[in-house]
């Protein structure tokens, strides 16, 4: 917007300066001041659209930078999560598997002798 503003300034500065010429002293007419007006408004207009265009192409390309670098981000942190639950998963699993071994066999190493 900034490229945008400079440009519109100065194709008014152009334009001003066109418009202030002295005819007695330019020996111009006032249909050729028009022409130079005229000329100068387009090439202000390319200038303007020029910097439009640009500053489009710029915004368009940080706006595709800044989504892949979220869809990266986003990435790895499923990634982590997926290895968290797994890891946690395995842990519970563990745990279990551990648990119900005790609580349905036992250590063999206590004897019961039915001798007594």
């Amino acid at each position: 917007m900034k490229y945008v503003s400079i440009l519109f300034l100065a194709a008014a500065v152009c334009v001003g300066m066109a418009m202030a010429q002295d005819n007695s002293s330019s020996g111009s007419s006032a249909k050729q001041d028009m022409k130079d007006a005229g000329h100068a408004t387009k090439t202000g207009a390319k200038d303007v659209g020029h910097a439009t265009a640009t500053g489009a192409k710029d915004v368009g390309h940080a706006t595709k930078t800044g989504a892949k670098d979220a869809g990266h981000a986003t990435a790895t942190g499923a990634k982590d999560a997926g290895h968290a639950t797994e890891t946690g998963a395995k842990d519970v699993g563990h745990a279990t598997s551990s648990t119900t071994k005790k609580v349905f066999h036992p250590d063999s190493s206590k004897s019961s002798d039915s001798s007594k």
